[in-house]
């Protein structure tokens, strides 16, 4: 289970651990798009953050703990505890984290981000961290960070730290 901010890396990194172990990736962002027709910007538009957040809960709770996936979450899963307990039953949660400012250079890429559509996006995501990176950090069984390697890079990584992590359990 990958979770993280915004800019992480957790749909490439999910896309390159699927490469490499050939499990299935759902991605929760995608499933939700799905669930409403829509874009998750437009999701956000016309229905707004509760209503996706719920959308959101939903989909974990369909999601079978009984065959073996990479799920690859938005950044705002963790904010409802029902969905980090959800998430713990699934498997390891890897928090894929960057500094700030490698977050906001990656996030803001893509014009599609609902909660950065605002008058300063660069402090609504300073805000979102100071918000998330304490949930993330109790919630997450390892952390990585990925603001020097590629995703490649990273993906190698996550498998290397779960191997220990299995083989510590």
């Amino acid at each position: 289970m990958l979770i993280g901010m915004m800019g992480a890396g957790k749909s490439c990194v999910g896309r390159s651990l699927q490469r490499r172990t050939g499990l299935d990736l759902f991605d929760t962002d995608d499933a939700v798009a799905k669930k409403f027709g829509l874009s998750i910007a437009e999701v956000f538009k016309r229905f707004g953050e509760e209503k996706f957040r719920r959308a959101e809960t939903e989909v974990l709770q369909e999601f079978s703990p009984a065959r073996a996936a990479i799920v690859v979450t938005g950044g705002g899963t963790i904010l409802r505890q029902e969905n980090v307990d959800l998430l713990q039953r699934l498997g390891f949660l890897v928090w894929l984290d960057a500094d700030e400012e490698t977050l906001f250079g990656r996030a803001t890429r893509r014009a599609d981000r609902p909660l950065l559509q605002t008058e300063n996006p660069r402090a609504r995501l300073a805000a979102l961290v100071a918000e998330r990176n304490p949930l993330y950090a109790r919630a997450a069984d390892l952390r990585i960070d990925t603001s020097t390697m590629n995703h490649d890079q990273v993906a190698d990584l996550v498998l290397s730290k779960v191997q220990e992590l299995l083989v510590t359990r």
